[in-house]
């Protein structure tokens, strides 16, 4: 069985930068749908981005202008370079893959990715 692990959190203060990578191992990322969640305490996990294996990328409302979903073929590395950061940006955030391409509101949806990340934390302080 493959794995993903993230790389690249930590505390940083607002209006700084983060770029968090996510290894494959096991998997083919091209042919992939690639995802980042986070999960902040007592919030549901939510989909920050994605990236399908035609190229198309998705940004959620709240990080669009700020945050930007990349993948390296030749590395196996999907990538979330995050810029602006905010307070509220402030969660655990994951890598995940599915093994097929997703719609885009299946892309939305955790239960739709069949492998995911150990989660890597991002704080962001004012």
């Amino acid at each position: 069985q493959g794995q993903l692990v993230e790389s690249g959190g930590g505390l940083v203060q607002a209006g700084g930068s983060l770029r968090l990578s996510c290894a494959a191992s096991g998997h083919t990322v091209s042919t992939y749908t690639m995802g980042w969640f986070r999960q902040a305490p007592g919030k549901e996990r939510e989909l920050v981005a994605a990236s399908w294996s035609s190229g198309v990328t998705y940004h959620a409302v709240s990080v669009k202008g700020r945050f930007t979903i990349s993948r390296d073929n030749a590395k196996n590395t999907v990538y979330l370079q995050m810029n602006s950061l905010k307070v509220e940006d402030t969660a655990v955030y994951y890598c995940a893959a599915a093994a097929r391409p997703l719609s885009s509101r299946s892309a939305t949806i955790p239960n739709s990715y069949d492998y995911w990340g150990q989660g890597t934390q991002v704080t962001v302080s004012s």
